[in-house]
Order: structure tokens, then C-alpha cells, then sequence
């Protein structure tokens, strides 16, 4: 089963990822780790995205839907995986959507963790407040919001693109971790049977 996470900064997708890897065996693609991990061991695309991002580039699609196809070939992925951060455009999900057809796959499900802006924003304070030796630099209400911003603008033609192939599942990410967890193990139980009848 192939999933996609979505959800603004803070929503809580590594949370829900990691979650879903203990209880699904569904192994965590995190483009920015798989290609950090590319780089390490010397792969050719790792040599390419390390020359783009030494020059201070975005490393382009193709390079990007290569690493993802070499580490979906590793026996981890043989049972399916969660995409956490990617697709981030339309043409990325029209190359994984092509990609994962040349290896008899597709996206199972699209999970947007739906959250309110101004709760998120005050969520953030309250854990600096609460805890300010763990605050990361950008941990603060101008920054989030620009990030909020930037995430809606980018991320609403995606959603739009999914919710016409009929997979986006919406949760409720304001709610407790093991509600959220719920939903979506509910959501993946209701997917299993559809396949299996």
C-alpha cells in the first residue's frame, strides 16, 4: 500500500509516518533523507543531486523520481511505503503516478491531516513557552505563517488533482495523536477490504 501524507509544517505527519511504519511495516520516504542517503552512498544520482545542491540548486523532478524508484526497488518498499514531503507538485505526482505504474503500483491514498492555521500558530507558542531550550530558530508566529502560506498555496492544486482520481481522505489533525492514528488506521482497514473483495 502506497500513501501519501499531507499536512502544513507541524501538523504532525512524521508523528502519524512513524506510526504507521510500526503498525503497517510502511517504511517512511522522506525525499530530503533519501536524498541525504544517495549522496552518502555514492549512487549516481546521489553524485548528481550533490552537484546541483552544491551550486545551491533545486534538485529537478526526474533526479528526484530517480532516487525515489531506487529506494523503492529496496525489499523494505515490497509492501508499499509513505511518501512524506513529495509529491509537492503536480508534475512530480504525474511522474510517481507513472513511475509506480511501470512497477504495477499506485498511490493508495492521498491523507490530508486538515488543521487550523491560528491553532497551529498557538500550539508553536505554547511549546516554546512550554519548553524554550528545544525552540528551533524558525519557532516563531511570522515564519509559521509564512510557512502555512506557502504550504496552502502549493499544496491546493495537489489536493485538487488527488481529490479527482477520487483518493484524498481527509483527518482531523487538531485532535489527539491517537485519534489521528485511528482515523487513518481506518481508513487503510477499509482500503484493505476493498482489495481483498
Amino acid at each position: 500500500m502506497n500513501l501519501i501524507l499531507f499536512g502544513p509544517p507541524g501538523a504532525g505527519k512524521g508523528t502519524q509516518a512513524k506510526i504507521l511504519q510500526g503498525d503497517w511495516r510502511l517504511p517512511q520516504l522522506s525525499t530530503g533523507d533519501m536524498l541525504r542517503a544517495a549522496i552518502a552512498a555514492g549512487t549516481e544520482l546521489g553524485k548528481k543531486s550533490k552537484a546541483i545542491m552544491d551550486r545551491g540548486d533545486l534538485v529537478p523532478d526526474d533526479v528526484v523520481i530517480g532516487i525515489i524508484g531506487e529506494r523503492l526497488d529496496r525489499p523494505d518498499c515490497a509492501q508499499g511505503a509513505v511518501f512524506d514531503g513529495f509529491p509537492r507538485t503536480v508534475p512530480q505526482a504525474e511522474a510517481l503516478d507513472k513511475m509506480l505504474a511501470s512497477r504495477g503500483s499506485k498511490i493508495d491514498a492521498v491523507i490530508e491531516l486538515k488543521v487550523n492555521d491560528e491553532a497551529m500558530v498557538g500550539r508553536m507558542e505554547n511549546r516554546v513557552r512550554e519548553n524554550p531550550a528545544s525552540a528551533r530558530p524558525d519557532d516563531n508566529p511570522e515564519t509559521l505563517k509564512n510557512r502555512l502560506g506557502v504550504y496552502h498555496k502549493n499544496t491546493a492544486p495537489l489536493l485538487d488533482f488527488y481529490r479527482r482520481q477520487g483518493k484524498l481522505k481527509v483527518v482531523d489533525g487538531m485532535a489527539p495523536i491517537p485519534q489521528v492514528a485511528a482515523a487513518i488506521h481506518s481508513i487503510l482497514t477499509g482500503l484493505e477490504s476493498e482489495t481483498a473483495s
